[in-house]
């Protein structure tokens, strides 16, 4: 890898542009400006090249693969065993799939071989500097904008790295937003979260990802390289205590109680064992400011339990790299190119991460989810639509626009089918189904959904 700790070592040195982060988007960033033709140099605090990001679900959505596409980098992903699942979800009507043929496809590799290969291809990229165990100390200003960063290597030697562009890619716990003072909002989290890597019998529905939404807490199953599958849970505070007190058992337990779900109890985790994550909190940063951007988390860092946080890192590094390639080759004014990128970044985004971080607060689902999940469960139409949110290839209005009227349908010929004897539509269940209930012994009786009562607006 070109770029290590002993690289630049004190003194002022010039780039069209300084990325602090040498993850997902920090990397994905950088070799798409220096494919456009600029300088760039990536900070990255830990000396390690092969150091990766440990509790991470790791899933990339399909909206992300012509990034991925475009990056040049799902070959090699693919060659590194990466597998690329639909996904499948089971509510408490049954379980949510779309048809195979419409059904989105998104990637799983472990980021213990994902992040390597980042900096090893932003290295190989021309003019792409990868300096490992640099920590950024200070950010500059001069006429009113950021002009880059101050960092100090593990020997306390300081180098100022000087650009019209700095870029923040360095995660949920960014340095560079307090430094810069970077505007914030906060949103609670009422969940906490434990998974690990589990070798044994494949999952059901394997090589595609399975989740369980057990409302109002989660559940996931990931198959991924080397015959791996990553578990994941997100239960509700009040059940804390048993996951800290031995988080393997207390998994074990929440499996099996999940209806269809396989069990954990024959699998064996792999070394690095089962990792937790009790703060979640949603944070919400300003994109761009005059001479900075935020890229991936360190923008918008929302609830892991959608799957979002890397498939966005990828895209918000193309989003902002396109954005302002033409200005640092000097076509263009960089500070429209900033306010081009936080237009795109809101147009894309907020509408996702206001459902998200409404959803994320540990709540039941509403009235408008329970009719849109249920049609969905009941009608390949509604899955469809519903498939391409929940992998964010469309958005909130265009979901609430196709996907509730058939969601609604299906409920209507459900209903109507009950009430004419048990006879219902082609693929409608003709019986209330009888979920596990994730927090007790007992069954949940489901009964059919009351439809035609209008819809509230979610949040």
């Amino acid at each position: 890898m070109a770029g290590s700790e002993r690289d630049g070592k004190g003194g002022t040195r010039s780039y069209d542009a300084v990325i602090v982060g040498g993850s997902l988007a920090g990397c994905a960033t950088a070799m798409l400006l220096g494919r456009a033709g600029a300088r760039v140099a990536v900070i990255e605090k830990s000396p390690d090249p092969e150091n990766f990001k440990r509790i991470c679900s790791h899933f990339i959505q399909a909206s992300a693969v012509p990034t991925l596409e475009r990056l040049e980098l799902l070959g090699p992903m693919e060659a590194a065993g990466a597998v690329r699942p639909r996904f499948h979800v089971r509510v408490p009507w049954g379980w949510i799939e779309a048809p195979p043929e419409r059904a989105a496809r998104g990637v799983n590799l472990r980021r213990s071989k994902l992040d390597p290969m980042m900096r090893e291809h932003a290295a190989a990229t021309p003019g792409v500097e990868v300096l490992l165990g640099q920590t950024v100390k200070e950010v500059r200003r001069s006429a009113g904008k950021v002009s880059g960063v101050v960092s100090r290597d593990r020997e306390g030697v300081e180098t100022v790295f000087e650009a019209p562009l700095t870029i923040g890619a360095d995660g949920r716990d960014s340095s560079v937003v307090p430094l810069a003072g970077v505007k914030e909002k906060t949103h609670p989290h009422g969940r906490f979260a434990y998974g690990g890597y589990f070798e044994g019998e494949a999952p059901r529905h394997a090589p595609d990802a399975s989740v369980w939404m057990l409302d109002p807490d989660w559940a996931a199953a990931f198959p991924t390289d080397d015959g791996l599958v990553f578990y994941a849970v997100m239960p509700t505070m009040e059940r804390l205590p048993e996951f800290k007190a031995d988080p393997i058992a207390a998994m074990c337990d929440y499996f099996d109680r999940a209806p269809e779900a396989p069990s954990l109890r024959s699998a064996t985790v792999t070394e690095d064992g089962v990792l937790g994550k009790i703060d979640m909190t949603n944070r919400v940063r300003t994109p761009s400011m005059p001479g900075l951007a935020l890229v991936g988390d360190a923008a918008l860092a929302t609830d892991p339990l959608f799957g979002i946080g890397c498939g966005w890192a990828f895209q918000t590094a193309e989003w902002l790299a396109d954005s302002v390639a033409p200005a640092l080759r000097g076509e263009a004014d960089l500070e429209a190119g900033l306010r081009r990128y936080r237009r795109k970044h809101a147009r894309r985004l907020n509408g996702h991460a206001f459902m998200i971080h409404d959803y994320a607060t540990g709540r039941k689902m509403q009235p408008p989810e329970r009719i849109l999940f249920s049609g969905a469960a009941r009608d390949p139409r509604a899955a469809a639509v519903f498939d391409a949110f929940g992998t964010r290839q469309i958005g909130v209005t265009r979901m609430m626009a196709t996907g509730m009227p058939l969601a609604i349908a299906a409920n209507v010929r459900y209903a109507l089918g009950r009430r004419r004897g048990g006879v219902a539509a082609p693929g409608t269940p003709t019986q209330p189904l009888d979920v596990g209930s994730p927090v007790g012994d007992k069954g949940l009786r489901v009964e059919p959904e009351q439809v035609g009562a209008g819809v509230k607006e979610v949040g």
